[in-house]
């Protein structure tokens, strides 16, 4: 018989939440591993004694999690999914007759907290983290990545220079001044169409945007940048370290994305070093691609006392073929024993850089100047061009020859690159829904929360079933025992018994 299934809503409803969200459920066993009740303490400056209540800080760091689990970026979207989802509301502590926030509490919410109220729950989580065993801090991977920021190019506005306000003034008076006919002198060549008798109108050059030329008004932190293969955006440059044994965030942060990688090492060896040594952890090796190679990352490393593994970058000479260099006096000598001395210092392209030269007779007599590396024609002399601090360069292309340093390098790539891809595609952090650096930080931490929690999730039911395994194992260790214990005992009983009667019968 077939059925029907007529609809009609009660009045009353006994529902409990809890009893419709299953054990397992996601959000059922955050929920109980977390405890953001510092929030009301670490909050409590941003509130007055007076007027109306605001948004429960704890529910407000919570929905900002659901939206970065639920790879969300819009904050009305948050409230709008947290409506319909059971398990969501029990996270947050919320009935189904109560009503939500509004989702504008929560930009504005998100603007009132500082930075350091983020970077507090970020380290409360690592720390769990931690304790758990998940994280050993000796060795950490390094890598950069571009975030979108909420801002178009069609926005962008050219930069305008102006002079002191006294200067500017007293050019507009010595115009007013100047008479008529003096400023018709001053032009006196003016192009005429041919045909139509009409000056043209002045025609600019037009210049491709950049950094320098080009702001955007409604995010001036945002910078243009280009990554290979991609068209020209407004980004902001997101580094991480993460643990090369367990794929942990130990620390995130956003920068302006004009800067090179290797400008944002140093910052990043600070605060990732911090975080562990507050967790009694010790920060030994670093690990990062040859985009953060430069002079003063490699000095940050030495006055961190910390042992990097970068490879040099493509323009570093370590051996010039068919010179030797003397690090005492500070000059190259060739083959022929000609020596190559320092001339000069100067800077390009933000490195310093050492030019060295020969005498000009010397190379002109050589017999092998067609050979030489440095020679040219059209300088008659050797010119060795060569970065002003080659020794930290040697250091560590001596230490990328070793094996330990080949094997480092596979395993930052299957570490930390990894772990960028997850937290772009999955938890929210392809294009940021704020303005400004500050913020942008805050939502590049959230997402490394969410990262890390999942990952202590993960850690805890994989802990859970090995010890249950661990458990049943030793059951049926016990169990085989027994029974061969039950088994041995009984033929030892049966062969006395056997004893026994035997003499019985003799006597």
């Amino acid at each position: 018989m077939q059925g029907k299934k007529n609809y009609q809503e009660k009045l009353f409803l006994s529902f409990q939440l809890s009893d419709h969200v299953p054990v397992d459920n996601f959000y059922r066993r955050l929920k109980e591993v977390l405890d953001f009740s510092f929030l009301y303490e670490s909050t409590s400056e941003y509130y007055g004694t007076e007027g109306q209540k605001s948004i429960d800080p704890v529910v407000f760091m919570k929905l900002m999690l659901v939206g970065y689990f639920e790879n969300i970026t819009s904050d009305r979207k948050i409230v709008a999914i947290s409506r319909l989802r059971l398990d969501i509301l029990y996270f947050i502590n919320y009935d189904l007759d109560e009503e939500l926030p509004w989702h504008s509490t929560l930009s504005r919410t998100r603007q009132l907290y500082g930075n350091h109220i983020f970077t507090e729950m970020f380290k409360r989580v690592l720390k769990q983290c931690i304790d758990l065993g998940m994280i050993s801090g000796r060795r950490q991977a390094i890598d950069g990545f571009y975030v979108k920021a909420n801002a178009s190019l069609s926005n962008l506005v050219e930069k305008e220079i102006l002079n002191d306000a006294d200067v500017y003034s007293k050019e507009l008076d010595t115009q007013e001044q100047v008479p008529e006919q003096a400023q018709e002198k001053e032009h006196p060549l003016t192009l005429v169409h041919p045909t139509s008798g009409q000056e043209p109108a002045e025609v600019k050059p037009e210049k491709p945007p950049g950094n320098d030329t080009h702001y955007c008004p409604n995010d001036p932190d945002a910078r243009l940048s280009v990554k290979q293969g991609k068209a020209m955006a407004l980004n902001y440059l997101g580094q991480v370290s993460v643990d090369t044994a367990t794929h942990m965030i130990t620390h995130i942060q956003a920068f302006t994305a004009d800067k090179r990688d290797s400008e944002c090492l140093s910052a990043m060896l600070v605060r990732t070093k911090a975080n562990l040594q507050e967790n009694e952890l010790q920060l030994q090796e670093i690990v990062a691609d040859s985009g953060y190679s430069s002079a003063n990352a490699l000095k940050a490393l030495e006055a961190n006392r910390i042992e990097g593994y970068i490879p040099n970058r493509a323009q570093f000479n370590y051996d010039r073929e068919g010179f030797t260099y003397n690090a005492e006096e500070d000059y190259y000598e060739c083959t022929q024993g000609i020596k190559v001395k320092h001339t000069g210092t100067y800077l390009t392209a933000g490195y310093w850089m050492k030019n060295y030269y020969a005498k000009g007779k010397q190379c002109a007599e050589c017999p092998i100047k067609d050979k030489c590396i440095g020679y040219k024609p059209t300088r008659k002399r050797v010119l060795i061009k060569e970065t002003a601090e080659k020794s930290y360069y040697d250091k560590m292309h001596l230490r990328m020859q070793s094996r330990k340093a080949k094997r480092l390098l596979k395993i930052r790539q299957s570490t930390v690159e990894p772990v960028i891809g997850t937290l772009v595609n999955y938890l929210g952090i392809k294009k940021v829904n704020v303005k400004g650096l500050d913020q942008a930080n805050k939502c590049l931490t959230m997402a490394a929360i969410a990262y890390n929690l999942k990952k202590m999730l993960k850690h805890k039911s994989q802990t859970m079933e090995k010890k249950a395994a661990k458990a049943t194992l030793w059951l049926k260790t016990v169990e085989t025992s027994l029974v061969k214990a039950i088994i041995h005992t009984g033929f030892v009983i049966h062969i006395k018994l056997r004893q026994t009667q035997f003499l019985f019968l003799s006597n």
